[in-house]
């Protein structure tokens, strides 16, 4: 993980890279596989992103080529950071995180859906050590209904969580924790059972 300079070539921040390390050594539960992939280059001077997607356990290891159709989370974690600070962000760092999921359709109806979706953002927060301020965010439901030749695919409801907040410390890690959880989550993935570690996650290749 080595992240990115959107400028010439300087000397990396030493809270950036501070950053860096705790996020590379943060080990996460085995069905959460991520890739780093480019970073945004207009926002930050110095960013890094991950993609992740959740395998569902019960296919995580059957043979290859099974991974795909086992997908039931996918996201992306971005960090931001500029050294002279952001007044939007109140502070130098900036999480910015994507989650999507597909749900039931008969979640598509229920009007406390987008409500659940965030108590999910809030509440992984809570529980978590990584302490964060000025968080916002956005939750998107869309219902998809199939026709004609495709009239036999079910409907399905995708849901997709936004969210950002500032960090007070770089230790970044906690915060990725925090999305791979949103995604187990939002992806009706069981939470691991108090006093199981869970496996590193397997290196997967970027597209």
């Amino acid at each position: 993980m080595t992240g990115e300079h959107t400028g010439d070539r300087r000397e990396v921040p030493a809270p950036f890279a501070a950053a860096l390390a705790s996020l590379r050594e943060r080990r996460l539960r085995g069905d959460v596989h991520l890739a780093e992939i480019p970073g945004p280059s207009r926002i930050a001077p110095w960013s890094v992103a991950l993609e992740g997607d959740v395998v569902s356990p019960d296919v995580s290891d059957g043979p290859a080529g099974d991974t795909d159709a086992g997908e039931v989370a996918t996201g992306r974690f971005v960090v931001l950071h500029d050294p002279d600070g952001q007044e939007t962000w109140q502070g130098t760092f900036r999480v910015v995180t994507l989650v999507r999921a597909t749900l039931e359709p008969e979640l598509a109806a229920d009007p406390l859906l987008a409500d659940v979706a965030w108590s999910w953002v809030t509440e992984t927060l809570e529980a978590s050590p990584a302490g964060a301020h000025a968080l916002g965010g956005t939750v998107t439901r869309v219902l998809s209904q199939s026709f004609g030749a495709l009239g036999s695919t079910p409907d399905a409801v995708d849901l997709e969580i936004r969210a950002s907040w500032t960090p007070e410390d770089t230790d970044l890690g906690a915060h990725l924790a925090v999305w791979a959880d949103l995604m187990t989550t939002a992806g009706g993935v069981p939470p691991l059972p108090d006093g199981v570690t869970a496996l590193p996650s397997r290196p997967r290749s970027a597209p």
